[in-house]
Protein backbone atom coordinates (compact mmCIF):
# COMPACT_ATOMS: atom_id res chain seq x y z
CA UNK A 1 0.00 0.00 0.00
CA UNK A 2 1.45 3.66 -1.36
CA UNK A 3 1.42 6.33 1.63
CA UNK A 4 -0.14 8.85 0.72
CA UNK A 5 1.54 11.71 3.03
CA UNK A 6 5.15 11.24 3.01
CA UNK A 7 6.27 14.35 5.08
CA UNK A 8 3.08 13.91 7.71
CA UNK A 9 4.51 10.19 8.53
CA UNK A 10 8.13 12.33 8.91
CA UNK A 11 6.81 14.57 11.29
CA UNK A 12 4.87 11.86 13.22
CA UNK A 13 7.70 9.52 13.58
CA UNK A 14 9.54 12.78 15.09
CA UNK A 15 6.82 13.74 17.32
CA UNK A 16 6.06 10.29 18.45
CA UNK A 17 10.15 9.26 19.04
CA UNK A 18 10.96 13.10 20.68
CA UNK A 19 7.52 12.35 23.55
CA UNK A 20 9.32 8.72 24.07
CA UNK A 21 12.81 10.40 24.57
CA UNK A 22 14.43 8.21 21.43
CA UNK A 23 17.61 8.97 20.41
CA UNK A 24 17.31 8.94 16.95
CA UNK A 25 14.63 8.16 14.61
CA UNK A 26 15.09 6.85 11.24
CA UNK A 27 12.85 7.51 8.13
CA UNK A 28 12.99 6.43 4.25
CA UNK A 29 14.34 9.02 2.64
CA UNK A 30 13.53 11.51 -0.09
CA UNK A 31 15.00 14.66 -1.62
CA UNK A 32 12.34 16.44 0.32
CA UNK A 33 12.38 15.02 3.58
CA UNK A 34 16.91 14.82 3.51
CA UNK A 35 15.91 19.09 3.09
CA UNK A 36 13.47 19.14 5.78
CA UNK A 37 15.95 17.59 7.96
CA UNK A 38 18.74 20.07 7.00
CA UNK A 39 16.52 22.97 7.89
CA UNK A 40 15.80 21.33 11.68
CA UNK A 41 19.59 20.78 11.35
CA UNK A 42 20.66 24.43 10.88
CA UNK A 43 17.96 25.89 13.01
CA UNK A 44 19.17 23.57 16.24
CA UNK A 45 16.07 21.49 16.17
CA UNK A 46 18.38 18.40 15.89
CA UNK A 47 21.70 17.51 16.37
CA UNK A 48 22.37 15.83 13.16
CA UNK A 49 21.26 13.49 10.42
CA UNK A 50 22.85 11.30 8.23
CA UNK A 51 21.62 8.66 4.94
CA UNK A 52 21.28 4.89 6.12
CA UNK A 53 22.17 2.89 2.64
CA UNK A 54 19.79 -0.62 2.82
CA UNK A 55 18.28 -2.30 -0.09
CA UNK A 56 15.14 0.06 -1.48
CA UNK A 57 15.46 3.74 -1.13
CA UNK A 58 17.55 4.16 1.72
CA UNK A 59 16.43 5.76 5.10
CA UNK A 60 17.45 9.29 7.02
CA UNK A 61 18.83 8.71 10.86
CA UNK A 62 17.38 12.02 12.31
CA UNK A 63 19.34 12.02 16.04
CA UNK A 64 17.28 14.21 18.00
CA UNK A 65 18.55 16.94 20.74
CA UNK A 66 17.17 17.44 24.37
CA UNK A 67 18.27 19.96 27.12
CA UNK A 68 17.81 19.23 30.93
CA UNK A 69 14.97 20.78 32.55
CA UNK A 70 14.95 20.48 36.17
CA UNK A 71 16.71 16.47 35.96
CA UNK A 72 14.56 15.64 33.20
CA UNK A 73 15.48 15.42 29.26
CA UNK A 74 13.01 17.80 27.57
CA UNK A 75 13.01 17.34 23.89
CA UNK A 76 13.88 20.59 21.83
CA UNK A 77 11.06 20.27 19.26
CA UNK A 78 7.93 20.73 21.22
CA UNK A 79 5.67 20.65 18.88
CA UNK A 80 5.72 20.08 14.97
CA UNK A 81 2.50 20.29 12.84
CA UNK A 82 1.86 19.50 9.19
CA UNK A 83 0.36 22.88 7.73
CA UNK A 84 -0.48 21.89 3.36
CA UNK A 85 -1.69 18.41 3.46
CA UNK A 86 -2.78 16.75 0.19
CA UNK A 87 -6.25 17.35 0.98
CA UNK A 88 -5.58 20.75 1.48
CA UNK A 89 -2.69 22.40 -0.14
CA UNK A 90 -1.74 26.08 1.61
CA UNK A 91 0.15 28.81 0.08
CA UNK A 92 1.53 31.83 1.36
CA UNK A 93 2.81 34.95 -0.51
CA UNK A 94 5.65 36.47 0.39
CA UNK A 95 3.82 39.01 2.75
CA UNK A 96 1.30 36.44 4.24
CA UNK A 97 4.03 33.64 5.62
CA UNK A 98 2.75 32.94 9.47
CA UNK A 99 4.61 33.59 12.44
CA UNK A 100 5.20 30.21 14.80
CA UNK A 101 4.10 31.15 18.53
CA UNK A 102 4.89 34.59 17.91
CA UNK A 103 8.38 34.31 16.02
CA UNK A 104 9.27 31.20 18.67
CA UNK A 105 9.22 28.71 16.51
CA UNK A 106 9.74 28.09 12.28
CA UNK A 107 7.91 27.46 9.37
CA UNK A 108 9.02 25.85 6.75
CA UNK A 109 8.27 26.66 3.07
CA UNK A 110 8.63 24.38 0.16
CA UNK A 111 9.52 27.20 -2.54
CA UNK A 112 10.91 28.00 -6.07
CA UNK A 113 13.75 28.45 -4.39
CA UNK A 114 13.99 25.17 -2.57
CA UNK A 115 13.09 24.22 1.30
CA UNK A 116 13.35 27.17 3.17
CA UNK A 117 12.31 28.77 6.35
CA UNK A 118 9.39 31.57 6.98
CA UNK A 119 12.70 33.74 8.18
CA UNK A 120 14.49 32.94 4.77
CA UNK A 121 11.20 33.57 2.85
CA UNK A 122 10.61 36.93 4.20
CA UNK A 123 14.53 38.16 3.54
CA UNK A 124 14.21 36.53 -0.06
CA UNK A 125 10.73 37.73 -0.58
CA UNK A 126 9.45 34.74 -1.93
CA UNK A 127 6.15 32.58 -0.77
CA UNK A 128 5.55 29.41 -1.26
CA UNK A 129 3.65 25.96 0.02
CA UNK A 130 3.83 26.15 4.12
CA UNK A 131 5.05 22.51 4.61
CA UNK A 132 4.91 22.78 8.45
CA UNK A 133 5.89 24.54 11.81
CA UNK A 134 7.91 23.52 14.56
CA UNK A 135 8.20 25.34 17.78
Amino acid sequence: MSMTDPVADMLTRIRNATQAGHRKVEIPASGTKRAIASVLQQQGYITKFEDVADSSQGSLRLYLKYYDRDGVNTGVIEGIRRVSRPGRRIFAGKDDIPKVCGGYGISILSTNQGILTGHQCRQRGVGGEVLCEVW
